[in-house]
């Protein structure tokens, strides 16, 4: 997956009608994600975003649901880490603070 749908995917987890019960702060989580990818993606910045022109992203959230929040925990923080890895690694992103 590249970041720009791992930034989707957790965005999906962090909104407040995801059915996800992830120990993080979703609203702060859910603001650093959002900012993130509008510097990225002209296209989220600019339209309303239909996810349904994104299955794997919904495919993916869906298993994530069906996990025990233990599991959803680990598949977050894993996510997380790399997106924050990648983030270091892209060159428009190297002034943007770390996640944690």
């Amino acid at each position: 997956m590249d970041l720009e749908n791992k930034l989707r995917l957790a965005i999906c987890m962090c909104d407040n009608y995801s059915h996800t019960n992830l120990e993080y702060d979703k609203k702060e989580m859910y603001k650093y994600l959002d900012k993130l990818l509008k510097e990225i993606s002209n296209e989220y910045r600019t339209t309303t975003i239909n996810f349904t022109n994104y299955p794997y992203i919904i495919f993916v959230s869906s298993k994530i649901m069906e996990m025990d929040s233990t599991e959803q925990n680990k598949v977050t923080l894993y996510l997380f880490d790399t997106i924050n890895f990648r983030i270091k690694n892209h060159k428009n992103l190297d002034s943007t603070e770390q996640m944690f």
